[in-house]
């Protein structure tokens, strides 16, 4: 496995700077390209499983985490408050009360339920300076994040499909998991709110885990300080583990912003709140998967789907005509000319491209391509258009393939 902090500089996806901060990576136009790629893959991944998206602040008046009980016991990782104006205010280490905030800020009907509340949206840790490492541990971080407020006997089916919205993400990104967790409480600690409710929300946790055939470990003292949760474990090229994506059944916050919906007898209920990630943070997300696939990203995520190499000068025109249709396309396409190196050296400097299109003489006169693969297959050239319109085909598909069809190498 790869180290992301080396081939992630290596490739110009990111980089720090001691004026920014330690542990305040910024993105280069690559590792942007993958990041606007995953975001919005995620948030069309969310539009279709039902959830709404909002934006919130990353501020919060130091009272807000007062209420959710992120400043009782999450505090130490907190960036100290703000003075502003006779208040003080606090760069949010989490969304979910936002999240709640939201929610309790109309009534809701049973009928309603579940209410999803998707972001991408930025959160801050005050983490260590000897703990920040590349994207994987840092203070600014962009969580894929979302919370549902359901009904209690809605939640196991809650759990279930964001496992379900996990598994099919993994599988897109070409991801693995090491294991899945169930992470406890400590054995025999105190515990906030109802000891009771953090029975059930275990209980529920690991009854949807064995429903679902998914092998897990159980593991006291790793629970958030609110409730139970499912952890997806994946582990670096220093084989150090670390959590991704997560399911958490919370029934203390809705408590603490004393959330609520008109059942079906016509009274207030008190809603569940379930929290999960698909993906967890984009920079630890990213950093996954430059470590899993070696920067050979899958066609649909690679910074640089198409990279057009005309052999000549004289193919220059060509070439700059294929980029604007394929960008018409939609795909990130890139022009690498003669004047960056002989042709061999410009296939080696794009080894990583999914698709290198090869314009000669022939090529250019005939409105022609010539696809060479990033695996090594070589196909006889097609019409321009066409190349374009199957290269779009696979990416449009997230296809973890270069090339539907079997082609002679």
């Amino acid at each position: 496995m790869h180290d992301h902090r080396r081939l992630g500089r290596e490739l110009e996806l990111f980089d720090t700077d001691p004026l920014i901060g330690a542990g305040l990576p910024y993105w280069r136009p690559a590792g942007a390209a993958i990041r606007h790629t995953l975001e919005e893959y995620v948030r069309a991944v969310e539009r279709e499983a039902g959830y709404q998206h909002v934006y919130s602040p990353v501020l919060g008046k130091r009272e807000l985490y007062e209420m959710s009980g992120h400043w009782a016991h999450y505090a130490d990782s907190m960036f100290p408050p703000m003075d502003l104006g006779g208040e003080q205010v606090v760069l949010r280490p989490s969304l979910c009360p936002h999240h709640a905030v939201i929610y309790r800020s109309r009534s809701h009907s049973h009928r309603e339920l579940p209410v999803r509340i998707a972001e991408v949206g930025g959160m801050f840790r005050s983490e260590l300076s000897g703990v920040l490492g590349g994207l994987t541990r840092v203070r600014g971080i962009q969580l894929n994040d979302a919370h549902v407020f359901c009904a209690p006997d809605q939640v196991a089916a809650e759990v279930r499909g964001a496992l379900e919205l996990i598994g099919r993400a993994y599988r897109d990104l070409g991801l693995r998991a090491a294991r899945y967790r169930l992470s406890l409480p400590p054995e025999g600690a105190a515990v906030v709110g109802d000891p009771e409710d953090w029975r059930r929300a275990s209980t529920l946790l690991a009854g949807v885990l064995e429903e679902l055939g998914v092998p897990h470990d159980a593991e006291e003292g790793e629970a958030a300080f609110y409730g139970p949760k499912i952890d997806v474990q994946v582990v670096d090229g220093a084989e150090r583990e670390a959590t991704l994506s997560t399911v958490q059944v919370d029934f203390h916050q809705p408590s603490r912003f004393d959330l609520r919906y008109v059942g079906a007898d016509g009274r207030r209920h008190r809603p569940v709140m379930v929290h999960r990630s698909i993906i967890g943070s984009v920079e630890r997300a990213v950093a996954c998967l430059v470590e899993q696939h070696g920067g050979a990203f899958p066609a649909w995520l690679a910074p640089v789907q198409v990279a057009v190499l005309p052999v000549s000068d004289q193919e220059v025109g060509a070439a700059a005509d294929l980029v604007e249709r394929s960008a018409g396309r939609g795909l990130r396409a890139e022009l690498v000319g003669p004047d960056r190196g002989s042709l061999g050296a410009r296939v080696r400097r794009t080894r990583l491209v999914p698709y290198q299109a090869v314009i000669g003489p022939r090529e250019a006169a005939e409105d022609r391509v010539a696809l060479r693969l990033r695996d090594g297959r070589r196909l006889d050239p097609l019409a321009s258009g066409e190349a374009v319109d199957r290269v779009a085909a696979v990416v449009d598909a997230r296809s973890g393939v270069l090339w539907p069809d079997p082609v002679a190498a």
